[in-house]
């Protein structure tokens, strides 16, 4: 069965086939796109789930940006948050809107059934892929299925078609959510060099307000910076999400293994959370909780800095932007006030000064208004004045400083410096 393995047991190394040939170059798998899942909530939730509650005889498909191409893909389909087995009838890949889907297989297979609680891998597809070029993944459903496990802001326009229309190049009689389901990453074939960076955060790095179907998300373009250099970019962002406690996504706590430790090719993440934990309380999210602690914000972050030590990755850790006057008009608008803003600046102080972190990618001082700090300058504002529009997601792309990012890589491969 081709389940998720262990990075060192999913590397492939290229034999040669001819007496005297000379070898080619080793090659592994790398994570190169990723919606990290989250449970489906109930119809009494403050924001709505964009899906119907089942799929039944339809094709969902969405569309991904590659952050690295390669000559081979493979693709990650999750039940992660579902409570019965999921089954998938059939699956396909196309390169561009438009081209002929290639079918999907799994163990030889044309459908899959996932079990509760797990992932499943698609058997390696020959297409090959360039970098930053977009992929669309159709997924058929044939039979009644709950959809229980989803990623609610895709910030990418998905289509619902009647039948099975995976193997076709143009969807018939469908219609668009900008949710996704089912689908929760692609890993590419990539030279022993290759490794992938994730970004594990909340709605910013989720991309809420960037640029429907614009790929303006601010890990879209630290991909673009990445890719150059053979790394690659995948995005661990949940709206909503928080480090300590479950939001509208497991805790980053909870979730740091599944989506940051076991991407294929990780050699470094970036980790950007931790507002929600600060504002959330006492809103109409969580009216009755209570605020966290400096020292339990830095014992989490501390938690997370250790778990990446352990398996051999470099962590970087971002301060948290301005969010004076966050949310207007909605009805989150007690999201902010100067009581938050000073743990969060507190925060911010301590993640400079004495942080656990490797390096700290300092996005307050990039985003902020000179003129009054705890507000962002209006020219990256969406004008929530929470999240950065598309100009202020390109400014925290170019706030990171790639060699700090990456580190000293040193002359090996990459796949030997891991023991694969």
């Amino acid at each position: 069965m081709n389940r998720l393995r262990p990075l060192a047991a999913t590397a492939l190394i290229a034999l040669s086939g001819t007496a005297g040939a000379e070898p080619p170059s080793p090659s592994h798998w790398v994570a190169s796109w990723q919606a990290s899942p989250q449970p489906v909530w109930g119809p009494d939730f403050l924001f709505p789930t964009l899906l119907p509650a089942q799929l039944n005889n339809q094709t969902f498909r969405q569309t991904a940006r590659l952050s690295l191409g390669g000559p081979r893909l493979r693709v990650r389909l999750s039940n992660a948050h579902g409570t019965q087995p999921l089954q998938i009838d059939a699956a396909s890949v196309a390169v561009e809107a438009g081209s002929p889907p290639l079918a999907l297989r799994f163990d030889g297979q044309p459908g899959v059934r996932i079990a509760p609680g797990e992932q499943r891998l698609s058997d390696p597809l020959a297409l090959p892929t360039r970098n930053l070029q977009q992929v669309q993944v159709s997924t058929y459903l044939a039979g009644p299925t709950p959809v229980q496990t989803f990623h609610w802001d895709g910030r990418q326009t998905s289509w619902i078609a009647p039948g099975d229309q995976s193997p076709a190049s143009t969807l018939h009689g469908a219609r668009p959510t900008t949710a996704r389901a089912l689908l929760a990453g692609i890993d590419v074939e990539a030279p022993a060099s290759a490794r992938s960076v994730v970004v594990i955060g909340d709605s910013i790095t989720d991309g809420a307000t960037a640029t429907l179907d614009q790929d303006q998300r601010w890990t879209d373009h630290l991909a673009a910076r990445l890719a150059p250099r053979g790394v690659a970019l995948v995005n661990a962002g949940i709206s909503g999400g928080r480090l300590l406690r479950d939001g509208m996504g497991a805790a980053a706590l909870g979730r740091f293994h599944r989506d940051v430790i076991d991407q294929p090719g990780v050699a470094s993440v970036i980790v950007l959370i931790g507002i929600n934990d600060i504002s959330w309380p006492g809103t109409a999210f969580a009216r009755d909780e209570p605020r966290p602690t400096l020292g339990q914000l830095q014992a989490g972050y501390r938690a997370l800095a250790q778990q990446a030590r352990r398996h051999g990755l470099r962590i970087l850790g971002a301060t948290l932007p301005p969010f004076a006057g966050a949310l207007p008009g909605t009805p989150l608008e007690d999201y902010y006030d100067a009581d938050k803003d000073a743990l969060r600046r507190q925060l911010n102080d301590w993640l400079r000064t004495d942080g656990p972190f490797d390096a700290v990618v300092d996005l307050d001082a990039a985003l902020r208004d000179p003129a009054e700090p705890s507000r962002m300058a209006a020219d990256f504002d969406s004008s929530d004045h929470l999240h950065p529009g598309d100009a202020g997601n390109q400014a925290m792309a170019e706030a990171v400083d790639l060699e700090l990012l990456l580190g000293d890589q040193g002359p090996e491969p990459f796949s030997a410096r891991k023991g694969i």
